[in-house]
């Protein structure tokens, strides 16, 4: 029997063929998370956490995630497996990081679960990329597929939009999943894929879907933690769900603690130390 996320009862560190498995089990849950006090917060409650490049727009500011390195992705990796315990962990490989050639992948992605003891990597492209995924799962490193919406191509298609509403684009859709499924990823991410598409991708597949901005019938679903969190304010896609408030509690708690500082009311005696007479 599988246990629930956030279950009190312990359980093992899930593996890439776990998740694999609750296919048709239970909807698998997953978030994506860039640090050690994050991931321990989110551990207990999901099935996989995500170190995804996104962390170069969450974090750092960046318009895009192509300007995320290797070393970034290893650095946050590192960070998230010493905060959890029982998440599967995947880390995202960074744009430039595997696209040359599927040698190119393996030292790369080799080189990700030595430094970090993750459990897989994600790449994100379709037909083009299947030659790599089957060149990585064969050689001993699971492989989380992405296809539909992939932020490293913004520049090639377009931006940032909902695809399979033409035929066309249905239709390479439906190619590169099967082509990522049949090279043996464990489970790919559909990304910004229109809902009857992407629930008729989900049906035809053996690995499991993970949906974000696509069908509830996904196989399971991932939202950036922060976006989840409702840490920005300032934009909303249209398929996140803010499950808290939290930037307007962050500013009127440092507004608070600003204030008490103006006055001198903080630090008080309780927040001091003092030499015994």
């Amino acid at each position: 029997m599988s246990v629930q996320p956030g279950s009190a009862t312990s359980r093992r560190r899930l593996t890439p063929s776990a998740v694999q498995a609750l296919k048709g089990e239970r909807p698998i849950v997953s978030l994506t998370a860039y640090t050690t006090p994050i991931a321990r917060l989110l551990d207990p409650h999901v099935d996989f956490l995500l170190v995804g490049d996104s962390l170069g727009m969450v974090l750092y500011g960046m318009d895009s995630t192509l300007g995320v390195t290797l070393e970034m992705m290893i650095a946050h990796g590192q960070a998230v497996m010493r905060g959890t315990s029982a998440a599967c962990v995947v880390v995202d490989m960074p744009f430039g990081s595997y696209q040359e050639s599927r040698e190119q992948a393996f030292r790369n992605a080799a080189r990700i679960l030595k430094e970090t003891g993750c459990s897989a990597i994600k790449l994100e492209g379709g037909a083009e990329m299947a030659e790599t995924v089957d060149f990585l799962s064969s050689r001993g490193i699971p492989v989380l597929g992405h296809v539909g919406l992939m932020p490293q191509l913004v520049n090639t298609t377009g931006g940032y939009r909902s695809l399979g509403r033409t035929e066309r684009e249905a239709a390479k859709i439906r190619r590169d999943a099967k082509a990522i499924d049949d090279a043996g990823a464990f489970a790919i991410v559909v990304e910004g894929t229109v809902e009857p598409l992407a629930r008729e991708i989900t049906a035809s597949l053996k690995a499991p879907t993970i949906g974000i901005g696509a069908s509830p019938a996904c196989d399971g679903q991932i939202l950036v933690s922060d976006d989840m969190l409702g840490l920005f304010n300032d934009f909303k896609p249209r398929f996140v769900k803010h499950f808290a408030n939290l930037a307007p509690q962050i500013s009127a708690a440092a507004e608070a603690y600003a204030d008490e500082v103006k006055a001198r009311t903080f630090p008080g005696p309780e927040h001091t130390f003092t030499v015994k007479s």
